[in-house]
């Protein structure tokens, strides 16, 4: 007959192993209610010249989010006159007054890191700028930051050797992210990462319910942009929904009724951010996008 301690000894190593094999199980995958519910919204980055020749600040984009009913906000790092330093809390607190006194949330933040370099060091300082990017996340109650893997595969490395530092990083990210409760979501962007595939390897080997993918439609380069679209769908927890696509080395305009069409099939709830880019009147480039998106999604 097995004694008292006995019992707690194989209770023990019972629960041990069930919390081993949870934690190798792969949990990349968005976990979510069935369905589709978007929320439009605005990346800063579509005011990027504006923001950057000060034509335009903060309280600008917010007023111009509630004026044409845009309910939420990626309120971008790089156009805080500190970046890459967080903000002083006094500029935080005023642009999430503002935002909340005018119905519109922000939703979101982003920095401009470097993973893929050699430089150990140089990854460190982005590792710690990320982290502090989390922390002005989550004073401002943004429950995402965008971040990038980097420009290239690194002279003399290759992109499997790359992974072995960048995951660690984007792993401690993502552990500081859960203890401030704000998700770190890896923006496809055609550099390091150029396929849903290179994008879905990196994000399950993460394997943080605190890491995901930010969508970028706009990115992807491959023979048929809705194929990626839909293969990251699952791993999404938030967009870059732009005016074009890409066919290898073609651009057409995007077909939103398709990108709604994997949606509704796949299915996502969340924040849908739209971003314009190129020459023209961003307020106006965004107003004619967005009146085509609603034209779409409602």
């Amino acid at each position: 007959m097995p004694t008292s301690l006995t019992r707690r000894a194989f209770a023990a190593a019972t629960l041990a192993a069930s919390t081993a094999r949870a934690q190798t199980k792969p949990i990349a995958k968005v976990a979510r209610l069935p369905g589709a519910a978007v929320r439009i919204a605005l990346n800063a980055y579509s005011f990027n010249l504006p923001l950057r020749d000060k034509t335009i600040d903060w309280n600008g984009v917010i007023d111009y989010c509630a004026q044409h009913g845009i309910g939420a906000l990626d309120a971008t790092g790089y156009y805080f006159d500190t970046y890459p330093k967080a903000p002083p809390a006094a500029v935080l607190h005023a642009l999430k007054r503002r935002a909340f006194l005018n119905g519109v949330s922000i939703s979101g933040t982003g920095v401009r890191n470097d993973f893929a370099v050699t430089d150990a060091a140089a990854r460190q300082r982005d590792i710690a700028m990320v982290k502090e990017w989390i922390d002005v996340a989550a004073v401002l109650g943004a429950s995402v930051i965008r971040v990038f893997t980097g420009l290239k595969v690194a002279e003399g490395t290759t992109f499997d050797q790359t992974l072995q530092w960048m995951v660690p990083a984007f792993q401690e990210c993502a552990a500081y992210g859960q203890r401030h409760g704000v998700i770190v979501g890896l923006q496809n962007h055609n550099d390091f990462v150029k396929s849903a595939a290179e994008t879905i390897r990196i994000t399950e080997a993460v394997n943080s319910e605190w890491f995901g993918v930010i969508l970028d439609i706009g990115s992807l380069r491959t023979a048929d942009p809705y194929d990626e679209i839909e293969r990251l769908l699952p791993y999404a927890i938030s967009w870059q929904l732009k005016e074009t696509v890409w066919y290898g080395a073609k651009e057409v305009p995007t077909d939103l009724a398709r990108v709604k069409a994997i949606i509704d099939k796949g299915g996502y709830r969340g924040v849908l951010p739209i971003e314009t880019l190129g020459p023209g009147d961003p307020r106006q480039k965004v107003a004619r996008f967005l009146k085509e998106v609603r034209a779409v999604f409602g």
